[in-house]
């Protein structure tokens, strides 16, 4: 039996495009429906955090029927979305869509913070077939620029929703955390390729959720 959030190894490959759709197109979505839907503010925000919701699910679901799976950082933005947006509209508050990807992101600092210390490889146990020939020590490397990317990204989510607008807010998710996130992403090849990781073969890891 093969578990939903781990790819059998017949897993058929995919395009970098449909890895993007599923990464990202919901938060496209969301500022779309932001951004056109009519309306006072709250309606918007209602409207916008709604179309979320189904977006990341329809996005699960797609990743499940494509790549028979569901990757664990899909997995964990996708029912945070639900649930944080479930509050958001129950309460007609956003705070709690806003305030969402902070824990998407310490969680996940969290996590790989806790297998540095007790010297468990988690990013290693999710992500071992994406980078395949990197050494224990760039894998270890790896974690720690990652935790500390997390850690980085959850404090600038609170700078940002505590003193921008809510529609400054919505356009930094994805002209700002997107282009950081690939722009870290791309950063950390040098040092892969320093220890080991194996050039003739593509890189095929997941982003981390963008929150």
């Amino acid at each position: 039996m093969t578990d939903a959030t781990t790819p059998p190894t017949n897993t058929p490959k995919t395009g970098p495009g449909f890895r993007m759709l599923v990464d990202f197109g919901p938060l496209a979505v969301f500022f779309l429906v932001n951004t056109f839907a009519p309306g006072p503010q709250l309606s918007r925000v209602l409207a916008a955090t709604a179309a979320f919701m189904v977006a990341i699910a329809v996005a699960m679901i797609a990743s499940r029927v494509k790549t028979g799976h569901i990757s664990p950082m899909l997995w964990v933005s996708g029912v945070l979305v639900l649930l944080f947006g479930a509050l958001t509209l129950y309460f007609h508050n956003d705070t709690f869509i806003k305030v969402k990807p902070t824990i998407v992101y310490s969680m996940f600092a969290a996590v790989l913070a806790f297998g540095l210390i007790t010297k468990r490889p988690m990013l290693q146990m999710v992500l071992e077939t994406a980078y395949p020939g990197l050494s224990p020590r760039g894998w270890h490397l790896l974690t720690i620029n990652w935790t500390i990317f997390f850690v980085v990204m959850a404090v600038i989510n609170e700078a940002v929703w505590r003193t921008q607008t809510w529609d400054f807010w919505v356009g930094f998710k994805l002209w700002g955390v997107v282009p950081l996130t690939f722009v870290f992403a791309m950063l950390n090849v040098p040092m892969l390729m320093k220890h080991g990781l194996n050039a003739e073969k593509p890189i095929d890891a997941p982003l981390p959720p963008e929150g």
